[in-house]
């Protein structure tokens, strides 16, 4: 039956009383058709409703045959009482079925209605009350019990289930009418030509109902996270680097770095190689010189000539096997097939070797970022992925010192609503000094590593051909780690991946990191 219909006998049903229930009135109706019409009528004030919850037991098809045919321990008795001479134990699953005999036997002894004589099964009285179909049948015909233990129990031996049962108590409504009138919702042509409009009932506007979804792309949490960060560099002045370069050599990524080639994290374990092609070129003349990255020099200005690359190879590959500009260097054979290596970025440093490289034609201030993925070979888990988002800023000026970078940490981390900063020492083998930076994390109630920080060594910097008073600042840290803070997420691979929710994706609102 239609809604329509099932509405105008809603209000049938009404007509010779002032309240109805459902399950009385609609018995074969499911819930969902009941409340359909209910919400109609009831938009229209013509019936008013409650909605009444509860709980029914509803037998499982095991139970279902025990009320239609007896229980297991009863069959077990029957089959018992028949064998005038007795049963044998093992002829008893051949009679009443495997189950019956499996599951009836231990009831009817725990009963009394059996009894063990040697090997034989015998009556031990001459007639049984079936309780357990008494009351499955019960159950079956009001679905409830008025005994909880007697559910219990069935609940246990899986005869029965709960179900969730919505019924709905009816009541009339102040403007109850016998018959449902339909209401026109548009007002037509034919209707104006007609003079129907002046009699018609027209449904009222309803202002208060939502417009339909209208299905749109929408940013990512990273993205948003990412767009707050890039607004933060602007606004200090920083410019955004070049970061399309997912594979990258070995030189640029580890040895233009200045990370020895026996270093474990190019091992198999923490670097994704590529296998073919296996190696790069070797570095050649840089064919286009730079200029000035900020474009901000005048015309006639004439920027250096820039390191030829293969003399910056060589800088560098004396500096790690012979040292060079005051450093001992790490004195083991340069390897250049080991610089030749492609490998998938395990940091967006490396793009910022490259520009460092590039400014060394026009040595001046300058501040780099960027914001893009890079590659490790990790193992999967709630914290970490294979590959995940690096945050970098580079600051290139003279006279810098460790005081300085320490008080720029506390400004820039102080524009993500970050304040009383910790710092300590740390390794890093193109940084010295090197600091980790720590915050403290209020959810969690203790200190947490937020990011890394330094400044490049001379070692790095003036094998690329950089003046020996140009001092950088560098420091990092993840995009993850805030964006999960941020949106309550526990697990990074709900935030990446083929776990991700769409609805989590486009519900979300915009971030803003919190600012005094």
């Amino acid at each position: 039956m239609a809604t329509e219909d099932l509405t105008n006998d809603v209000l049938r049903a009404l007509e010779s009383k002032d309240t109805i229930l459902s399950d009385d009135a609609f018995p074969t109706f499911p819930s969902s058709s009941v409340k359909a019409a209910v919400d109609r009528l009831g938009s229209r004030e013509m019936v008013t409703y409650e909605t009444i919850d509860r709980e029914d037991a509803v037998l499982t098809e095991e139970g279902k045959g025990i009320a239609a045919e007896g229980s297991h321990e009863a069959k077990v008795f029957e089959a018992v009482r028949k064998a005038v001479e007795g049963l044998k134990i093992t002829d008893l699953p051949g009679i009443v079925g495997k189950d019956n005999a499996k599951v009836g036997q231990g009831k009817a002894f725990k009963e009394g209605w059996i009894k063990k004589d040697k090997d034989l099964l015998r009556a031990n009285t001459d007639s049984i009350k079936d309780v357990t179909q008494e009351q499955l049948k019960t159950i079956q015909q009001s679905r409830t019990h008025p005994d909880p233990k007697v559910i219990a129990d069935l609940r246990k031996r899986k005869l029965i289930t709960i179900q969730k049962v919505i019924s709905f108590k009816i009541s009339k409504g102040p403007k109850y009418t016998p018959e449902f009138q339909k209401e026109e919702t548009d007002l037509t042509v034919e209707m104006l030509a007609s003079g129907a409009w002046k009699t018609a009932s027209f449904k009222p506007y309803n202002f208060k109902s939502l417009g339909a979804f209208t299905p749109s792309g929408a940013l990512h949490p990273l993205m948003k996270v990412r767009h707050e960060f890039r607004q933060i560099f602007f606004e200090m002045g920083f410019e955004e680097m070049p970061t399309n370069r997912y594979v990258e050599t070995g030189f640029w990524n580890f040895d233009s770095l200045f990370v020895p080639q026996q270093h474990p994290a190019r091992d198999l374990q923490d670097t994704f190689y590529i296998s073919d092609p296996l190696w790069a070129d070797k570095p050649r003349a840089d064919p286009q010189p730079a200029q000035s990255l900020h474009n901000v020099a005048a015309k006639s200005e004439e920027p250096t000539k820039p390191q030829d690359y293969e003399e910056y190879w060589n800088n560098v590959a004396e500096v790690h096997q012979d040292g060079k500009y005051g450093s001992i260097g790490y004195r083991y054979p340069f390897k250049p097939d080991e610089s030749l290596r492609l490998v998938l970025r395990t940091h967006t440093t490396a793009i910022s070797a490259y520009m460092l490289h590039k400014l060394a034609a026009n040595p001046r201030p300058a501040r780099y970022f960027s914001i893009d993925r890079v590659f490790r070979n990790e193992s999967v888990d709630a914290t970490h992925l294979a590959e995940f988002h690096q945050v970098e800023g580079v600051i290139a000026d003279f006279g810098l010192d460790l005081g300085g970078l320490i008080g720029f940490m506390e400004t820039f981390f102080a524009k993500m609503g970050v304040y009383g900063l910790r710092f300590k020492p740390a390794y890093n083998p193109y940084t010295e000094p090197s600091l980790e930076i720590f915050g403290h994390h209020s959810g969690l109630g203790k200190w947490v590593e937020i990011g890394n920080s330094g400044m490049f060594r001379p070692e790095m910097l003036e094998a690329m051909g950089l003046p020996k008073g140009l001092r950088v600042y560098g420091w990092g840290l993840s995009l993850e780690r805030p964006t999960m803070i941020k949106y309550g997420v526990k697990n990074i691979r709900e935030l990446l991946g083929h776990k991700v929710d769409l609805g989590f994706i486009e519900t979300n609102p915009a971030v803003r990191l919190e600012k005094r």
